[in-house]
C-alpha cells in the first residue's frame, strides 16, 4: 500500500506533532478533533514550530508555506474517508480510544489502515473493538515528535505481515528509525523508563538526594540529556503515574507500585510543566 494521505485523530502535543512530521515530508494530513478551537491550535503549534526551524535555517518560508498547505483541519470524521491511514492520538484512555476508533471502524473503506499512538495500552485489545483488527496496529511517536527520531512499532496478535510492512515503510518516509515490539504492557521504551522515573521519586521521596542532585546524577553518570525528574515534569505526572497503574494492573508485580510521593502530587494538581509545578517550578 502506497499511503499519500494520513488522518490524524487528535491536534494536541502528540497530534500536531505528527501531522507535522507528515507535512513536512510531503505527505497530505487530515487532523480532526473535536472543536474548531482545538484544531486551529494545533495548526498554529505546527506553525510555530516552523517557524523555529527557519529560524535555525533547516527550512525555508517556502518550506514552512508547503507544509503548511499539505494539512486539513477539521471537525468532520467524514473527511478521513480520504485517508489511507488514520492515526488516533487522543488521550490515554481506554474507553475513549475505543469509543473513537468504533465510531472511525465504522466510516473507513475496508483497505484503511487504523493505528494508535498509545503509549501503554493493548494494540490486542483496541485492534479487536475494530472490523480490522489485521490491518491495526500501534504506532508509539516520541514527544516532541518532529525531533524525535524514535517510533515504536507495536504489532498486536492480529496485525498482519503487509500491515507491519506499510507502516514500517510510512515511518521511514518520516524520516524515523523505527523498532518492531510485540504487544506488551508499555512496549520496549516506556516498559523501561516510567519504572526508572518512578524509582527518581522513591530516591526523593526518602531522602536520599535534592531533585537537583538525582537529575544532575544520572545526566553526569549515565549520559542521560535531561534527568529524570525533570523528564517526568516535561511528560506530565498525571502521565507517568497513569502508565505505573496499567503495569501494576495488568502484570500485577509490586515493583511497580506508583511511589505516593507521585500520587501525592498529581492529587495535588502539581503535573509539571503543563501546569507551571511539578518536581520544579516553571
Amino acid at each position: 500500500m502506497t499511503i499519500f494521505t494520513v488522518g490524524i485523530i487528535g491536534a494536541g502535543t502528540m497530534g500536531n506533532g505528527i501531522a507535522q512530521a507528515c507535512a513536512v515530508s510531503g505527505i497530505n494530513v487530515v487532523m480532526v478533533d473535536i472543536s474548531d478551537a482545538a484544531v486551529q491550535k494545533g495548526i498554529a503549534t505546527v506553525a510555530g514550530s516552523l517557524d523555529r526551524l527557519i529560524k535555525k535555517e533547516k527550512i525555508s518560508e517556502a518550506d514552512k508555506a508547503a507544509a503548511l498547505a499539505r494539512i486539513k483541519g477539521s471537525t468532520n470524521y467524514d473527511d478521513l474517508k480520504a485517508t489511507q491511514i488514520v492515526i488516533e492520538a487522543a488521550t490515554e484512555n481506554f474507553d475513549l480510544k475505543v469509543k473513537i476508533l468504533k465510531q472511525v471502524d465504522a466510516l473507513l473503506a475496508p483497505e484503511v489502515l487504523l493505528a494508535s499512538n498509545t503509549s501503554s495500552i493493548s494494540i490486542t485489545k483496541l485492534a479487536a473493538v475494530t472490523s480490522r483488527a489485521d490491518r491495526f496496529i500501534g504506532m508509539h511517536f516520541f514527544n516532541p515528535v518532529p525531533m524525535m527520531a524514535l517510533v515504536e512499532i507495536i504489532r498486536g496478535l492480529q496485525t498482519s505481515d503487509d500491515t507491519h510492512a506499510a507502516v514500517k515503510t510510512l515511518s521511514e518516509r518520516l524520516g524515523k528509525s523505527p523498532i518492531t515490539v510485540k504487544n506488551a504492557p508499555g512496549f520496549v521504551v516506556n516498559r523501561i523508563l516510567v519504572p526508572m522515573i518512578n524509582e527518581a521519586f522513591f530516591v526523593l521521596a526518602e531522602g536520599s538526594a535534592t531533585a537537583e542532585d538525582i537529575d544532575a546524577g544520572m545526566k553526569l553518570g549515565c549520559n542521560q540529556p535531561i534527568g529524570p525528574l525533570a523528564l517526568a515534569d516535561m511528560i506530565g505526572l498525571d502521565v507517568c503515574l497513569a502508565v505505573m497503574d496499567v503495569y501494576l494492573d495488568e502484570f500485577g508485580d509490586s515493583k511497580y507500585r506508583p511511589c505516593p510521593l507521585l500520587k501525592e502530587m498529581v492529587a495535588a494538581g502539581r503535573l509539571g510543566r503543563k501546569t507551571g509545578q511539578g518536581v520544579y517550578k516553571y
